[in-house]
């Protein structure tokens, strides 16, 4: 484990909208937010936030949430449950690596992130065209 802490950052802040076509009118077009990637299997659309590299990613299917980004979500949930927390679900495969809900020992949730198989590649209006290697 990293000695400044096992929850690296904010990876994303999940909003949940009734579609995405309605959430991306507010955010898009009405607060000015980019569209960085669009993922309509799984429901999801991840927005630029201007001041740093976490995003503001639209969902139909999540609750209100934020995603915390670690360096390996099997390691962290090794760590987490070793000092009292649960697993809630997971880990899964992601396109871009894999994730996990566990609960702290207090019964916060806390979404896990790993992006161990790299970031969306997109075209310039968000589609997805691939995954690049690296983070």
């Amino acid at each position: 484990m990293p000695d400044d802490g096992l929850l690296r950052r904010v990876d994303a802040v999940q909003v949940p909208v009734p579609s995405l076509d309605e959430g991306l009118a507010f955010y898009v077009e009405a607060l000015g937010h980019r569209l960085l990637w669009r993922n309509d299997d799984l429901g999801q659309a991840g927005l630029k936030l201007p001041d740093g590299d976490s995003e503001l990613v639209l969902t139909t299917t999540s609750p209100y949430e934020p995603n915390w980004l670690v360096d390996d979500v099997p390691t962290a949930i090794t760590t987490i449950t070793k000092h009292g927390g649960t697993v809630v679900t997971g880990p899964l495969d992601i396109p871009v690596g894999r994730v996990a809900v566990v609960q702290d020992p207090f019964g916060n949730p806390l979404v896990l992130v790993d992006l161990s198989k790299g970031l969306y590649a997109t075209t310039p209006d968000g589609t997805i065209t691939g995954v690049s290697p690296g983070t």
